[in-house]
């Protein structure tokens, strides 16, 4: 598998299924709103119906720091209501926050925490006798690693103590816990390595959810560790059996570019692959469906006020005003994700009352942008402390500017590619001439330069006043 079916900044994908339909939740981090979650019903192409987490009472505002906010989600289906468990992560000494409903795409409850489970990636799971049990990387001293405890969904409180069940097979970092019952097994998905380069799915198995748990003969079931493949980073898997009886699996990824240690600049993306049950092991079948490249272009001409799901921002929801068809008012930053390695993006922008700046950011310390002030538009690069303007031309209050990620030439006397793309910031003038300020490294607005759990984010950031977006044209390739 090397196209993603979720593409651009994705991570920790959570799968459920009811009845012939398939619902995906992943995290989403210090963008809201929180947990995008889609709905398929072949597992391949998606469709992205709203958030989990859409209300100042689910998540509190922040100041958008980066990497903070929600963490993994597990999304689950019980009862005839939908579940997700969480972390917000700037609240995480009140614990995980479980929200409710009964549409996916909303609306979910207000939120329930279980407090004294201080840690990440938690899960949810019932067992035989209805009685439902959270499980999650703890955290605590006392008690470090996968942990887990019955616990009451509707309130929060614990029912007995927490209990340690299987730390993995010695790699680094163990998380990402997915408890599963399969005939008569208790089956305990980890991930384990990092998410970087020496991810790795593990799995073990025991017939009590207690434990004790016998590590897989063939651990990991799915890695890509020393290897050349394009997907590296692969890991934090979650299962679902689907409707004919067969089992598929959903799992992160990132592709890599340019020269070693190479750099993935869209952040990690989430994958799929089938599972075949053999001698009561999961065994990952990793072609199992094709999956083609898709076009990911969109033209967004604001004729609502009802902004699409794809757009967030920083910290709390958008603040956007609609005066009417291709006047989107906005008095901060508006963005949306990048889902392709080659793009192109426009902004056509009034900034008759402010001042903005269109970006491509992998956070606020790094990114590439066009400012425009209603009298010049200036092209700056903030490459962590470092912020510097490389050069300006004349433009009035109505302008549009263009990003593109371009493939960059081989070069150098081995004729390799030594960047991931280039990033290239003009200004497309009335008679239809670009106006380029500038082509870039785009290594600096990668994931290994800048650190971190995103990626790339494309939009609007107000810097003064208010302005007009009246129209955002992004398109797959140059």
């Amino acid at each position: 598998m090397t196209v993603p079916i979720v593409p651009g900044f994705h991570p920790d994908p959570s799968i459920c299924r009811v009845g012939d339909t398939y619902y995906l939740a992943n995290s989403s981090f210090e963008y809201v709103p929180g947990v995008p979650i889609r709905r398929s019903t072949d597992l391949v192409t998606w469709e992205l119906l709203g958030h989990a987490l859409t209300r100042p009472s689910q998540l509190p505002p922040g100041d958008g720091a980066a990497n903070t906010g929600i963490y993994a989600p597990t999304l689950r289906y019980h009862d005839g209501r939908f579940h997700l468990v969480t972390t917000n992560i700037l609240e995480a000494h009140r614990g995980h926050l479980i929200v409710t409903a009964e549409d996916p795409a909303g609306p979910w409850s207000d939120p329930v925490h279980v407090r004294g489970t201080d840690g990440i990636d938690p899960d949810l799971c019932w067992d035989d006798a209805g009685v439902c049990h959270l499980t999650w990387t703890s955290f605590r001293p006392e008690r470090p690693g996968i942990t887990s405890v019955p616990i009451d969904p509707a309130t929060g409180a614990m029912l007995a103590e927490p209990r340690p069940l299987w730390n993995g097979t010695g790699l680094a970092a163990p998380e990402g816990p997915h408890l599963y019952r399969v005939d008569g097994w208790w089956y305990l998905l980890l991930a384990e390595g990092g998410t970087e380069r020496g991810h790795a799915v593990t799995i073990a198995r025991a017939r009590r959810l207690e434990g004790p748990y016998e590590p897989a003969p063939s651990n990991p079931i799915l890695t890509h560790r020393s290897t050349t493949h394009p997907v590296q980073n692969t890991g934090h898997a979650d299962l679902v059996e689907c409707a004919d009886g067969s089992w598929a699996m959903v799992y992160l990824g990132v592709r890599p570019r340019g020269k070693t240690p190479q750099f993935h600049v869209n952040g990690r993306e989430t994958f799929l692959a089938g599972v075949d049950w053999v001698d009561g092991w999961p065994v990952v079948a990793e072609d199992r469906f094709p999956v083609a490249a898709a076009d990911n272009s969109f033209t967004d001409g604001f004729a609502t006020a009802e902004l699409h799901p794809r757009w967030v921002a920083p910290g709390a929801a958008p603040e956007t005003r609609w005066s009417g068809p291709g006047e989107l008012v906005l008095t901060r930053t508006l963005l949306t994700r990048a889902l392709d390695e080659h793009w192109t993006a426009v902004a056509r922008l009034d900034v008759s009352h402010g001042t903005a700046a269109f970006v491509v950011r992998i956070d606020d310390r790094h990114w590439y942008g066009l400012t425009a002030d209603g009298s010049t538009v200036t092209a700056t690069l903030a490459i962590g402390p470092i912020v510097h303007a490389v050069t300006n031309v004349a433009a009035g209050s109505a302008v549009s500017l263009r990003i593109r990620a371009l493939q960059p030439p081989a070069s150098g006397p081995f004729r390799e590619v030594t960047e991931p793309d280039l990033v290239e910031l003009s200004v497309l003038r009335d008679d239809g001439r670009a106006e380029v300020l500038g082509t870039f490294d785009g290594r600096y607005l990668s994931t290994e330069v800048a650190a971190g759990f995103t990626g790339r984010m494309i939009g609007v950031e107000v810097l003064g006043g208010s302005v007009a977006l009246q129209e955002f044209r992004y398109t797959t390739g140059r």
